[in-house]
């Protein structure tokens, strides 16, 4: 199982402007009080569970603690409700952060906005959104920013492509509107993608359409280059693409009544030169290319209110994800102590395998040197059998020596 992490940082909705109002904020500093301001969603039965953590590395244990996703190949769907507001006239700022402990294999770490109307326990994901921001990774093709607007009831991706951050430490993501339809996606503070609503979004008909009544005239030449008329094809230039062999000799066992003609196979004409083509030239006619004039589109109707939401009050985590995930709800200070602490973690890791591999080598070694113990104990034990055996049968020897002079004495005595 592959752990993950989400870090869900002061979500805030504010003007940038000096005198700006926080809409929301929420760095879960309360502890478990954050489950009253967070309604979970029961438009289905198997919604996985959100808890409270700082995760496996982290720069203070109770400051970075926030939301966690902890069950494996589930949707989840959490909302949390703030006082109702529009950001006309004013830009509007979204901020919060992201932590993916571990390599991520598939899920969503973005948020979404909406207007006050949702009814919170029933959202899911065709609820109808304001906004939805935030990083997206599936698989080695998919790891982008997610930057949607929904506009006269209908999702409008960027059309941009926002690469986002896949290594494990927290990243602050920012996302401004504003009311001069210009928007700015960051990434750590720093300027990632900049640009026009109308430009970067397809939210309105285009401009300008092709003419329906241009055609290109029948006598405009867009060759840029022709035959050179003056160019001749050489005399000798046609040649058979395939001839006889010449070194081919007809079977001596070769009968022309029965096996017909003989004719040698053919082979490739070396002298062969395809197909002559005259060389080109500029084409002295030549208009360039035949651009279609356009005309002002009459679906076209200017907006200068795009950016607009007339409510916005509601902010929900709909996320599906493959595996685990964990949240905190700091940046800044948090990410250099967090790196220090997984460095350390994966120092005390490397140490602690490190024991375990010397542990394995020495028991090893231990049992072979009890096993080359027992092995000399066995020769020693079959040496001394053998000495044994050799000495019982020098006695035998001696016996049967005795016993010879004894009869050879008594015979002589005979």
């Amino acid at each position: 199982m592959t752990a993950l992490s989400l870090l869900l940082m002061a979500v805030s909705a504010a003007s940038a402007l000096a005198d700006s109002n926080i809409y929301m904020r929420e760095q879960f500093e309360d502890g478990d009080a954050w489950k009253s301001r967070w309604v979970e969603s029961k438009h289905k039965s198997d919604y996985g569970q959100f808890v409270l953590t700082a995760g496996k590395f982290y720069g203070d244990a109770e400051q970075d603690k926030g939301l966690q996703t902890s069950q494996d190949a589930r949707f989840y769907a959490s909302s949390s409700r703030f006082d109702d507001f529009s950001n006309k006239g004013e830009p509007l700022v979204i901020q919060f952060s992201v932590k993916h402990e571990q390599s991520i294999d598939c899920g969503g770490g973005y948020i979404k906005l909406f207007p006050s109307s949702l009814n919170q326990e029933e959202m899911h994901g065709d609820s109808v959104y304001n906004i939805m921001f935030g990083p997206d990774i599936c698989g080695p093709g998919t790891k982008k920013v997610h930057v949607i607007f929904n506009y006269q009831g209908k999702n409008h991706l960027i059309n941009k492509d926002i690469r986002c951050k896949d290594d494990e430490y927290s990243h602050l993501y920012t996302l401004i509107v504003n009311p001069d339809n210009t928007y700015e996606v960051k990434i750590d503070n720093k300027k990632v993608e900049s640009g026009s609503l109308e430009e970067d979004w397809d939210l309105l008909p285009p401009k300008k359409v092709k003419d329906p009544e241009a055609k290109k005239p029948e006598d405009w030449d867009d060759r840029e280059k022709v035959p050179d008329p003056e160019d001749q094809k050489p005399e000798d230039w046609d040649k058979a693409e395939n001839i006889p062999d010449p070194d081919a000799k007809k079977p001596e066992d070769w009968d022309e009544e029965m096996d017909g003609e003989w004719e040698p196979p053919m082979v490739a004409n070396p002298e062969y030169k395809g197909e002559w083509k005259p060389k080109e030239i500029s084409n002295p006619a030549y208009k360039g290319k035949w651009v279609h004039p356009e005309v002002d589109n009459p679906e076209y109707t200017a907006d200068s209110e795009i950016y607009k939401y007339d409510s916005i009050g509601v902010i929900g985590l709909d996320l599906w994800q493959l595996a685990e995930e964990v949240g905190n709800d700091t940046w800044g200070k948090t990410k250099d102590a967090e790196r220090l602490m997984k460095e350390s973690q994966e120092e005390e890791e490397r140490k602690k395998r490190e024991e375990e591999d010397t542990q394995r080598k020495d028991e090893a070694k231990e049992e072979d040197d009890e096993e080359e113990e027992e092995k000399d104990e066995e020769e020693e034990g079959d040496e001394e059998e053998d000495e044994d055996e050799e000495g019982d049968e020098e006695e035998r020897e001696e016996d049967e020596e005795d016993d010879e002079d004894t009869d050879s004495k008594l015979k002589d005595e005979l």
